[in-house]
């Protein structure tokens, strides 16, 4: 991959606080019960990282992305029946058998729910505002 940004990159993280802040420059997101996740694409080429800077790929064949030069910053959900996060099952999907995570990709698929543009082409946008990269 020849990307702007490289492998292993650290995730923004949410901060815990007493209050919420006010004011025009917060964004406010839902607390999603996934795994953390850097989407690294170069063409048809992904790389998927962990917030710890694991590989993840190998536990989730079934995720597929638009063909492109981007990074991304998500997490990785598994969604029941009536659209709820559901992190067990998640979990279950770091399994040391291939077979069983090919077969639990096809069961229970999981999907990134993205949060952050991080690289667009030959440019790295960590420098821009969030409100810009998030467009």
């Amino acid at each position: 991959m020849t990307l702007p940004l490289e492998p292993p990159i650290k995730p923004q993280l949410a901060l815990t606080r007493k209050e919420l802040p006010a004011g025009e420059e917060w964004a406010y997101e839902q607390k999603l019960d996934g795994f953390r996740a850097i989407v690294f694409v170069d063409g048809t080429d992904t790389y998927v990282q962990s917030r710890g800077g694991k590989a993840l790929a190998r536990y989730f064949p079934e995720l597929s992305f638009p063909p492109g030069r981007y990074v991304l910053d998500g997490e990785l959900v598994i969604r029941d029946a009536d659209g709820n996060v559901e992190f067990d099952a998640l979990q279950s999907r770091i399994h040391p058998a291939e077979s069983r995570i090919n077969l639990l990709a096809e069961e229970i698929p999981a999907s990134l729910v993205a949060f952050d543009l991080l690289a667009d082409g030959d440019e790295a946008l960590l420098e821009r505002p969030f409100a810009e990269r998030r467009e």
